[in-house]
């Protein structure tokens, strides 16, 4: 089979597979075969792995682009950095897959660089015969530090194949039922006399009579915890210290190499596009930064606009950053645009005259309601009694939402979801910073000298750089270069000078007084930004 044909056969099977689309969630097999048949399918497609976990898992990467893509502007986009978020991993596989078969067009100017599942190995936890949401990878770590590895796992004390919660009757306990849901458990609110009248466990036993439950697990190391920024030291699931893992470890060696990134787009628990971050002064004021800089908020507050005016997605979940997490890495330790979404959530369930039915805005509450109108199958498992040994006198119960149901939708709610958020990121990238070199002019000045005058100016949205990529200096100037040749002289003006930033539709005017010849070139940009050049005649 020659190439041609070759390459006909692969993407006719994209095509193919992409039209059918998967009824479930991939597996790590399934994953791989589908963004082989992906990269066979389009000569931009470039698939490598980057690492393999202590699983064996390959990290893989797409790079999607035309020509050098390591000198266009680029957005890293990152799936699987929560493992229980399976839909983060299929988010990011539609991306791509929707870039190359809706939007290949975009690649003349731009490139990606795509990381569906950066956390395989807990991933594969939702395809296992004891289903759990799993955050870890396949390290073996002795989380409750008492020398002994995973002696502490989850038991499936009712058999039914998935592990819920445990609620133990007991006066000292300090959680209570719903008011609005008695299947949903909630803190007892002690400051209006509420008391609390269970105590809450995951489902299974104290198998080190340590006096807690399934602390030492399989629980391996998170990879949203083992990153620099805010890293939680001491932490079950942060590993021994920041970027332990081989997978954190290759994913920022490959980012710090890529000097054209200007953003990165994350499908995790993480969310600053349906609300954006809120500027802190006293945690900008820092000496080490906790909040977003106020330009950078300004400017996450108009991309968070835009994102819900496209996306017409509503009423987003509480946001789940944290220490270590990824989505705030990319933005206080690489100081590029970070973007962050889930990708989907359950709407908000109204009543008959319009009213949100969950007064309290309970997640739990609001999702069991969502699911019983959509006719969901299989979402809850019903509170039953069950015979514990570690609570022989009490009364003990196992049920609670089922693992992964929460926050990953059906298969056949995942299409609406995933080309809300592509048409999106293609709409930033239409916004994305790009400089060109305009208003040109020269004028010669007698004895050989020409003044030379040109405006640096971005045509984009999009500033190009973030106000904390400029503090950090994680990003490269604008240089704006006057090369010349031979017997030519800069009389007045530096042949290379930088500039910091350029807002959207901004612009910065240089000036030279040129002795000599012939032509020069100017040439002005960087590489997140786009570059430009010109050839100026003197006079």
């Amino acid at each position: 089979m020659n190439q041609k044909v070759k390459k006909w056969v692969l993407g006719a099977l994209f095509l193919f597979s992409v039209s059918l689309q998967a009824q479930d969630y991939n597996n790590a097999n399934q994953l791989a075969q589908r963004l082989k048949q992906l990269a066979g399918s389009s000569p931009d497609v470039k698939l490598e792995s980057i690492t393999k976990t202590d699983g064996g898992k390959d990290i893989w990467m797409l790079t999607l682009g035309k020509g050098d893509v390591d000198s266009k502007p680029a957005i890293a986009v990152i799936g699987g950095v929560e493992g229980a978020h399976v839909l983060g991993v299929e988010m990011a596989v539609r991306f791509a897959e929707g870039i190359v078969k809706d939007n290949a067009s975009v690649l003349d100017h731009t490139t990606f660089y795509v990381f569906p599942n950066m956390s395989p190995d807990a991933t594969e936890q939702y395809f296992a015969k004891l289903k759990y949401e799993r955050s870890g990878n396949a390290k073996q770590t002795d989380d409750d530090r008492d020398g002994k590895l995973n002696e502490d796992p989850f038991e499936d004390l009712n058999g039914d194949g998935i592990i819920t919660w445990m609620r133990v009757e007991d006066a000292t306990g300090d959680w209570i039922t719903h008011p609005a849901d008695s299947r949903v458990m909630i803190k007892a609110n002690k400051t209006e006399g509420e008391k609390g009248k269970y105590k809450i466990f995951t489902e299974g036993m104290d198998n080190d009579k340590d006096g807690s439950f399934n602390e030492d697990g399989e629980g391996g190391v998170h990879f949203r915890k083992n990153l620099t920024y805010e890293y939680p030291y001491f932490v079950a699931g942060s590993g021994e210290h920041s970027v332990s893992e081989k997978e954190n470890r290759a994913l920022l060696d490959l980012l710090y190499t890529k000097w054209n990134l200007y953003g990165v787009f994350t499908f995790g628990p993480g969310n600053n596009l349906s609300s954006p971050w809120k500027f802190n002064r006293a945690g900008a004021s820092k000496r080490v930064v906790t909040s977003i800089l106020s330009e950078d908020a300004d400017l996450n507050k108009f991309i968070s606009d835009a994102y819900n005016k496209t996306t017409g997605m509503k009423n987003a979940p509480a946001s789940g950053e944290q220490g270590g997490d990824f989505l705030q890495w990319a933005y206080f330790h690489f100081g590029r645009l970070s973007l962050g979404t889930p990708g989907w959530w359950a709407p908000t369930v109204k009543d008959e005259e319009g009213a949100v039915a969950n007064k309290d805005k309970n997640q739990e509450v609001n999702f069991l309601r969502w699911a019983a109108q959509e006719n969901l199958s299989n979402y809850f498992v019903d509170w039953k009694e069950i015979s514990h040994p570690d609570f022989p006198n009490q009364k003990v119960e196992v049920g609670g939402i089922a693992p992964f149901k929460m926050n990953n939708p059906p298969m056949s709610m995942v299409e609406e979801a995933s080309k809300k958020n592509n048409d999106f990121i293609v709409e930033l990238v239409g916004m994305q910073a790009d400089v060109k070199l305009v208003n040109l002019k020269s004028e010669a000045v007698g004895k050989g000298m020409t003044r030379i005058t040109v405006d640096v100016y971005n045509a984009g949205t999009l500033p190009t750089h973030t106000q904390m990529g400029t503090r950090s200096r994680w990003l490269r100037p604008i240089i704006v270069e006057l090369k010349l040749g031979k017997d030519q002289e800069a009389i007045s003006g530096r042949k290379i000078m930088t500039i910091n930033n350029l807002d959207g539709d901004g612009s910065q005017q240089f000036t030279w007084l040129v002795k000599g010849k012939g032509s020069v070139q100017i040439e002005a940009g960087a590489p997140h930004a786009g570059v430009d050049n010109v050839t100026v005649n003197l006079k």
